[in-house]
């Protein structure tokens, strides 16, 4: 109804006096004011993480969101659930954020999108940090997702091969690789297939090494002294990544170089780091947040592959193991760690 039909409706008598105006002024611009704010849309998000405080590159999804005009408070509430490195809460963390009736659902990692699709067929759940949503079965295409999944992969078939192609360039007397990965994370047994054929292809024997908890690490480390290893591929997914300083101090000590994924890693102390940016990945999340967010079912949405990898090469831990590695490698390097 227009202002005039309405303030006469409710003030039939009254409104020629100064005091009646200034109350129908006011029972006005309460309301509008009122259904203003109604009208505004609020998001209600929620991330499932396998891993726990502090969020280090998940910040990266924050800064998407606020990048594309979300702020936390004013038209935004994240609703945070964290495993702290223990998978078996996943389902009854995704459990609680569909119960609260999510606009949508950022899972981080091959387990949690399970853990959520699981939940909920209908709650459009964005992931990343997946190795493969295809084979996992998350997907039923990465260019047409169908159901309530899409996102973000971060693996390509050529990945491993390259990964280990650049192993053997700079460690080429390297014979023995231990390779440590989560094997709860079904994606990670797919890279680790990949990673053991290309390490065929270079004439390298692989000992596979599984962790499921922290309390493994030890039993892997002894695992690794013993096999005579001379190089430790982690295949780091968020469990991995949440014990990296760990690891990395058995490493250091144990004179043995490590070759990861992610930078995270490298930065730790690993020798060098191939892979896609973990943070490039949870800023580009956003983006299909809010593509849902307002509108675009995620079923349409093609799930994105990495189109741009990073080398970083740590010469600290070059030194610290006494290692010389070619300066054509080096050159290659996306980053220096010093």
């Amino acid at each position: 109804m227009s202002p005039p039909v309405f303030a006469g409706w409710l003030f039939p008598k009254i409104t020629s006096s100064p005091l009646a105006t200034a109350l129908l002024l006011l029972f006005l611009v309460v309301p509008c004011s009122s259904e203003a704010q109604s009208s505004g849309k609020f998001a209600l998000v929620g991330v499932l993480y396998p891993g726990g405080q502090p969020l280090g590159p998940v910040e990266a999804f924050r800064d998407g969101l606020r990048e594309r005009g979300y702020v936390e408070g004013r038209n935004l509430k994240l609703e945070w659930r964290f495993a702290e490195g223990h998978d078996e809460r996943l389902p009854r963390l995704a459990r609680e954020l569909v119960n609260l009736k999510v606009d949508a659902i950022f899972a981080i990692n091959t387990q949690a999108a399970q853990a959520a699709k699981g939940t909920s067929q209908t709650i459009p759940i964005v992931v990343a940090r997946v190795a493969d949503p295809v084979r996992t079965g998350l997907v039923a295409s990465l260019a047409r997702p169908g159901g309530n999944v899409t996102g973000l992969t971060s693996i390509t078939d050529e990945l491993a091969g390259k990964r280990v192609q650049l192993l053997r360039e700079a460690l080429p007397k390297a014979q023995r690789v231990a390779v440590v990965w989560n094997s709860g994370n079904p994606g990670l047994a797919i890279t680790l297939q990949e990673t053991e054929a290309a390490s065929l292809q270079f004439g390298l024997k692989v000992q596979a090494l599984p962790v499921r908890s922290a309390n493994d690490l030890p039993k892997v480390f002894e695992a690794i002294t013993k096999g005579h290893a001379d190089v430790v591929v982690v295949l780091d997914d968020v469990l991995i990544t949440s014990h990296k300083q760990q690891i990395m101090g058995w490493a250091t000590k144990s004179h043995l170089p490590v070759v990861s994924i992610y930078r995270e890693f490298a930065e730790a102390g690993a020798l060098l780091a191939y892979g896609p940016s973990i943070r490039d990945m949870y800023r580009r999340a956003a983006y299909f947040v809010d593509k849902i967010l307002k509108g675009t079912k995620p079923g349409e949405l093609p799930v994105e592959q990495p189109t741009q990898f990073e080398l970083v090469i740590n010469l600290k831990a070059v030194k610290t193991l006494g290692l010389t590695i070619p300066q054509s490698l080096v050159a290659r390097a996306d980053e220096i760690v010093q």
